[in-house]
């Protein structure tokens, strides 16, 4: 036990007498420069503001191709850089954007195709995923489908006429017992 305590204290001894060097002599004054200027340009990030947020196709036939484009200008203090634009379904299509960074300024644009997919209401969001202090920028799509009217017919079951199926279970412990 004793030799156990003293070789951890000849370590400890060791390691104390080994870091008497002073850390800040180390610091090179361009680096500290480098970061400053780092640090400055870190709050500075680039905003993506479009035209609009939202676009109304208004009444549409159902599965009618119909296509948008929104344009948008980087208002920030840095380049913008658009990663990705996806949709919230395979409906709606985003394409033509440009991968290039955007100076401040600047101005892009991007279209958007809804294949006319849904009845009724239909909102769709388009998700543009960039170098923002957000990191992703929403737009919408909304349209009034309108029903297919080649669309087969949907029956409907009388249920006053129609006997009730009961489901029983036949597995062990389970007897007798009504599933519905």
């Amino acid at each position: 036990m004793k030799k156990v305590l003293l070789g951890i204290s000849a370590f400890c001894l060791i390691a104390f007498v080994s870091c008497k060097k002073d850390a800040t002599s180390k610091i090179k004054d361009e680096n500290v420069a480098e970061a400053a200027k780092r640090d400055a340009n870190s709050t500075k990030f680039p905003v993506l503001e479009f035209d609009r947020s939202e676009h109304d196709f208004g009444e549409m036939e159902a599965k009618a191709n119909v296509e948008t484009v929104f344009n948008y200008t980087n208002t920030g203090d840095a380049p913008l850089v658009i990663t990705n634009i996806s949709s919230s379904c395979g409906c709606t299509i985003p394409k033509d954007w440009s991968r290039e960074p955007l100076s401040p300024g600047e101005s892009g644009k991007f279209t958007v195709k809804f294949n006319g997919t849904g009845n009724g209401n239909v909102t769709k969001t388009v998700t543009v995923t960039a170098n923002t202090e957000k990191g992703r920028e929403v737009v919408r799509i909304k349209a009034f489908v309108k029903p297919d009217p080649n669309a087969p017919a949907k029956t409907t079951v009388n249920t006053q006429n129609a006997s009730k199926v009961v489901k029983s279970s036949t597995q062990p412990g389970h007897e007798g017992h009504n599933h519905d």
